[in-house]
């Protein structure tokens, strides 16, 4: 035999690896071992924590070191097939020239699975690990990586020096440590106690298909985030992406009732990935994740909250700045959520209809002592009209009007929109009124985010969300300026496709 081929991610190289090649190759005439370095474009995910050319860069020290004559090819990830190794020898094929053939190559390979697919081929096989003539059994690779994962001095002794070298020189040790390992889970509460989360799960799940659609194409694999996953419905999506299914899926959810819905689903067998992860954390209480660790970040209806359960725009600023921390050079963070107009103390005309329910003489200002069911009902059985009166009662953040003849209303443009993308969440009113829609613009936004360190994808901007206006806004209400002209409505949501520079 002129070759041997040895197919696997080689994230470490152990000293029995190094002893059997070394004697596998020297029964077959000195052969040339090919290193199919697999899943070669994945890195920093518990299945592939050590990026390719770190791996190469231990290949090629463990053969100088041996006398072994090597070729070192990546192989990058494909979706599950039975033609992997059919793949595998192409790729060979095109990056050297060589044909691996019956006749001239060896497989070496202990896990089961992967050598039936190249003895279906023609290719005798030598069993590495799994070789019945080894009177012990030696430790695999991965075995010898999860215990320096878990601190156990031990794995200096099986792996081979060339790995210790390259992990050392590169500081390798504590990236596969931090990947490798769980973050501790903390022990919050959600952010309201009015919260109807059975409302949210459904919302959540209604949405995510359209969610994922916009964000699909931005979303770079390795560690995904999704902060503030709700029910788990986007991870969901992310799983059933074979181009993701090396990536590691995290979730993490301050609600108890949302958190425990993930791990509901991830105990029914719902994720095809072994790497989904859920933790319960409240963003606002520090850093989850070690510096320049998640390649995507994504967050959906999030940021309004750190705004408005935080210190507006300290909170929001400190939350990005951990984002950027978290983010590895050349990652990306992914926000979609409603955002103020981009003129927001704009004084306008705000006309409301009257006539679709009570208008009572005054507002309520007992509701925060009601439950929910009762709140639901009385809010629900206003008028449009009056429901603005009690809005400014309940709203967190206080604004001021002026009433004018007949339904109209004059108000600052960013208080009238904070009003009307509310009025309608009955169900959860008195936690609505807690969280403020419209404090940033995007302008506003875009200062934050350079401010922080980021560079904004042309694709990122303000947006109006038409189905909201026609449905929700333009059958009850309507705007124009102090003059009584028409004004057309506002930007009510944004999506930003965030970057940390390679170099930042």
């Amino acid at each position: 035999m002129s070759f041997v081929l040895f197919p696997g991610r080689h994230h470490l190289l152990t000293r029995f690896q190094a002893d059997y090649l070394h004697d596998l190759a020297t029964r077959n005439d000195n052969a040339t071992i090919v290193w199919a370095v697999t899943s070669a474009n994945h890195e920093n995910t518990r299945r592939n924590p050590v990026p390719y050319h770190r791996r190469e860069a231990a290949i090629e020290r463990l053969s100088c070191q041996t006398g072994l004559r090597s070729l070192v090819v990546p192989i990058f990830d494909t979706a599950p097939t039975d033609a992997f190794a059919e793949v595998t020898l192409k790729t060979i094929a095109v990056a050297t020239g060589i044909e691996l053939t019956p006749a001239n190559t060896v497989l070496a390979c202990s896990t089961p699975e992967v050598a039936d697919l190249y003895r279906k081929l023609g290719l005798p096989v030598a069993l590495v690990e799994a070789d019945p003539s080894l009177r012990t059994i030696p430790e695999r690779p991965w075995d010898v990586l999860l215990r320096l994962a878990a601190g156990d001095e031990e794995w200096r002794r099986l792996a081979h020096p060339a790995t210790i070298d390259v992990y050392e020189r590169y500081r390798l040790v504590e990236t596969i440590r931090a990947v490798v390992n769980d973050p501790l889970v903390g022990d919050e509460g959600g952010l309201t106690a009015t919260r109807d989360y059975r409302t949210y799960v459904e919302a959540f799940a209604d949405a995510a298909e359209r969610k994922w659609k916009a964000v699909r194409s931005h979303v770079q694999p390795g560690r995904i985030v999704d902060v503030g996953c709700g029910a788990g419905s986007l991870l969901e999506l992310a799983d059933r992406e074979p181009a993701l299914h090396e990536s590691d899926l995290i979730g993490v959810e301050v609600a108890r009732h949302l958190y425990q819905e993930c791990v509901h689903k991830k105990a029914q067998g719902v994720f095809r990935n072994a790497n989904v992860y859920f933790y319960r954390r409240n963003v606002l209480g520090g850093a989850i994740f070690p510096d320049r660790s998640i390649d995507t970040t994504l967050t959906f209806a999030l940021t309004h909250e750190i705004w408005s359960y935080g210190k507006q725009r300290d909170s929001l600023l400190e939350f990005a700045r951990r984002i950027f921390e978290h983010t590895a050079p050349g990652g990306v963070w992914i926000n979609s959520d409603v955002c103020g107009p981009a003129d927001p103390r704009q004084p306008v005309i705000l006309r409301l209809t009257s006539d679709d329910g009570a208008n009572p003489a005054e507002p309520r200002h007992d509701l925060q002592d009601k439950d929910t069911a009762e709140v639901r009902e009385y809010v629900g059985g206003l008028s449009t009209r009056a429901r603005l009166d009690q809005f400014a009662v309940d709203f967190a953040f206080p604004f001021t009007f002026e009433a004018l003849d007949g339904d109209a209303v004059r108000i600052e443009l960013a208080a009238a929109m904070d009003y009307l993308t509310r009025k309608d969440y009955t169900d959860n009113w008195l936690s609505e009124t807690h969280e403020q829609f419209c404090g940033l613009s995007f302008a506003e936004w875009s200062d934050l985010l350079t401010e922080v360190g980021f560079t904004l994808d042309p694709v990122s901007g303000p947006l109006r969300n038409d189905w909201i206006v026609e449905n929700r806004l333009a059958p009850v209400a309507s705007l124009a300026d102090l003059d009584g002209k028409p004004l057309d409505w506002p930007d009510t949501h944004l999506f930003v496709v965030a970057r940390r520079p390679h170099n930042g």
